[in-house]
């Protein structure tokens, strides 16, 4: 671990504890960091194998943080969500929302650099296939919520998903999420553009059908089946 890896490190386990210390609804805020207590651990193990820039770590621990301060006080009575609430004249609590549009925002550029180095993802598809991943991880997550809600505490079931009323707030979250990681990776894009050459050779390229290719359903699946009949024999 850097010296720049463990100042993250510390701001998070910092804010963490007070967040901890006296939540304004202990049940919910139990419910809220499940995702700290998974997610913390994996990006820990996973560090020593698998690293990832600084700026992917710095875009994580903010992303954490703001979910850590939602947890303590619920996301829908955050003070700051109030003032966006105010901002924005909405008739409610905006950090929920804040922190959906953040979690594409911050985290696309992460799951961009991941799928980049374990796909080999180039060109048009190292944009297209995080912006999707984010939209899949927001359906996920909501599914999730709604799960946990329904049968760990379905007390705080309510306040732990944050609908406030709102009958579309799942399909709004997931939407604002998409948003966010579209603004980060048009940020991306146009800074490859203005600065690398290949830029648009790459797009270019990703697209293209190399000669030769075939389809590959049924005839893999044609093979497969050919090869499990000649070993039977």
């Amino acid at each position: 671990m850097t010296r720049y890896h463990g100042f993250l490190l510390g701001l998070f386990s910092a804010v963490w504890v007070w967040a901890a210390i006296e939540p304004r609804y202990p049940h919910d805020w139990l419910l809220e960091n499940y995702l700290v207590f998974v997610f913390v651990p994996v990006i820990l193990l996973t560090g020593r194998y698998f690293r990832l820039s600084n700026l992917s770590y710095t875009l994580v621990t903010v992303f954490m943080l703001l979910h850590v301060v939602g947890s303590h006080y619920t996301y829908a009575e955050v003070p700051f969500g109030t003032t966006l609430q105010h901002w924005f004249g909405s008739g409610r609590n905006m950090y929920d929302r804040l922190v959906h549009f953040s979690f594409g925002l911050l985290l696309v550029y992460p799951l961009r650099e991941i799928f980049m180095r374990v796909a080999k993802a180039r060109g048009v598809w190292a944009y297209w296939f995080p912006l999707e991943l984010v939209l899949a991880f927001s359906a996920a997550y909501e599914i999730i919520e709604w799960r946990v809600a329904a049968r760990v505490d379905p007390a705080a079931g309510l306040a732990f998903l944050g609908a406030q009323g709102d009958v579309w707030d799942a399909q709004k979250d997931m939407a604002l999420a998409v948003i966010g990681a579209a603004i980060t990776l048009a940020i991306v894009a146009l800074i490859h553009w203005r600065y690398d050459p290949a830029f648009g050779g790459d797009l270019r390229a990703s697209l293209k059908i190399e000669p030769g290719d075939r389809p590959l359903g049924e005839q893999a699946l044609r093979q497969m089946l050919k090869g499990r009949r000649k070993r039977g024999e």
